[in-house]
């Protein structure tokens, strides 16, 4: 006769046993690395560290990453001591920070970062877990930090790419002050009413969206992985986060705003704002067959939704079905970076989507243009296209109409609560939510008189002074001196 007393018996010792195991090995780990600590031989130096494992790949983050190690450089001397944790095996440091210098016009003391190179930056990526994404990539960055903090035990680490489940690691082996920039939350209340109204999108699938019970059961997955996000967070010590929309659901989750601080990301204003452009649409002086640019500028991720972009075009095109002399002088220019194979295939499927809707000749791509090129696009174009829904803040936003583009973003996240203005007497771009939405923007831009499109312009350019670098830098200092001091 099966005896279920006996099963609950070796059920309980076995957990009992695993659960002593465990805590052995984790106080045995954290005694060696409080050993290869004491065995430094720099003991008055601050080591401070940067997680940041795709520090190369040349986007908006990795432009908060080099600001903020700018800003450490100039504000502390030699008693500190910067690395970077980076996945990027295939770089020198030498090529790492000429990239970073290229790409966004920083000046960087080479001799005052190193970095520390990660093996198991593969674990971290999202095709290695096409089902449970989330916990899958989360358990991934538990990995990558206990290698990280074997490799180097920091007295200061400053998480820049928004991996959570690394800060208990730290805090409790490493015994390191915890600070974070938060640029989008892991998971949001967003994306769980995205579930709940079985809407279909990049991170909710066609049969999770149709089916009730996988609905359910994507509902409770997402309830438990938030109160877990919100219990690793308050680990911290001072969390910086981009924008009013990632503050709102940062204080949410983790539940300490006294600890949170918004600090807008950094955007190289002063030199955009500088830039005369080449041509000036509407202006009585320019050819009628001139190329008028629409530009857009970002990475080739899936949710920045380039795909929106051509249907917008292929919207535009109808409304203007009577205006083909106008038609024909448009052109979408949409330049990105691309940080693997799966980005370059992303770009071959939107050149394929144009073909498909009839826009070969009207879109153009770029992929990983120097920087001098960008600025070069920033002059020819006129107006400035962003699609991505809930974006946390836009600093490609910010670059567009500090460089005068006439800005349509989408009605969401960071763009329509800190950045885009649209009220009457006070605008300073145009909001959009889907494709004849954003059509009709940018066919209202077209036809606005040249005096009211060089008014956008001018309250644009002004409005964009709060987000520059030197901002940023002042923020990220206060924000990060309780556990630097």
């Amino acid at each position: 006769m099966f005896c279920w007393c006996s099963l609950v018996y070796v059920l309980f010792f076995f957990a009992s046993f695993v659960a002593i195991g465990l805590l052995t090995v984790s106080i045995l780990l954290r005694q060696l690395i409080k050993f290869q600590r004491r065995k430094r031989s720099d003991e008055n130096v601050k080591h401070v560290a940067f997680f940041h494992p795709y520090c190369n790949a040349g986007g908006g983050g990795e432009r908060v990453l080099w600001c903020a190690v700018r800003a450490l450089q100039n504000r502390y001397d030699d008693g500190v001591r910067l690395y970077v944790y980076t996945g990027d095996v295939d770089a020198t440091a030498a090529e790492i920070l000429a990239k970073a210098e290229r790409n966004f016009n920083l000046n960087l003391n080479a001799d005052r970062i190193s970095f520390v190179y990660l093996r198991k930056r593969r674990w971290v990526e999202a095709a290695c877990y096409p089902h449970f994404t989330l916990l899958g990539q989360s358990i991934g960055s538990i990995v990558l930090g206990f290698e990280a903090l074997l490799k180097l035990q920091p007295d200061v680490f400053i998480d820049t790419m928004g991996y959570a489940f690394t800060y208990p690691i730290f805090a409790f082996f490493g015994g390191c002050r915890i600070g974070c920039y938060t640029h989008y939350p892991t998971i949001s209340t967003d994306m769980l009413r995205r579930v709940q109204s079985h809407t279909q999108s990049y991170n909710n699938r066609g049969y999770v969206a149709k089916n009730p019970f996988a609905t359910w059961l994507k509902i409770v997955y997402y309830r438990v992985f938030s109160r877990i996000y919100g219990w690793v967070g308050r680990c911290a010590d001072t969390i910086m986060v981009n924008s009013s929309w990632t503050e709102n659901h940062i204080v949410s989750l983790w539940d300490v705003p006294y600890k949170t601080h918004r600090v807008y990301p950094p955007c190289e204003v002063s030199k955009l704002k500088q830039l005369e452009p080449a041509r000036n649409f509407g202006d009585e002086r320019q050819p009628d067959d001139e190329r008028i640019i629409i530009l857009s500028v970002g990475q080739y991720r899936p949710e920045k939704d380039h795909p929106l972009q051509l249907q917008a075009m292929y919207e535009l095109r109808t409304l203007l079905n009577n205006d083909e002399a106008l038609w024909n002088r448009l052109r979408l220019l949409i330049v990105g970076s691309c940080r693997d194979e799966e980005d370059r295939e992303r770009v071959k499927n939107m050149q394929d989507l144009a073909k498909h809707l009839s826009l070969e000749n009207s879109v153009e791509f770029r992929v990983n243009v120097p920087y001098e090129q960008l600025l070069d696009c920033y002059r020819q174009a006129t107006i400035g296209l962003h699609c991505m829904w809930n974006e946390h803040f836009g600093i490609s936003v910010v670059d567009c109409m500090a460089a005068g583009l006439i800005m349509v973003a989408n009605r969401s996240g960071g763009p329509l609560m800190d950045i885009i203005e649209t009220s009457e007497g006070s605008q300073n771009g145009y909001l959009a939510f889907d494709a004849y939405d954003y059509a009709r923007c940018i066919a209202t831009i077209l036809y606005n008189t040249p005096q009211y499109n060089a008014k956008l312009r001018e309250a644009a350019r002004a409005s964009v002074e709060r987000f520059s670098e030197k901002e940023f830098e002042n923020g990220f200092l206060r924000a990060i001196s309780p556990i630097m001091d």
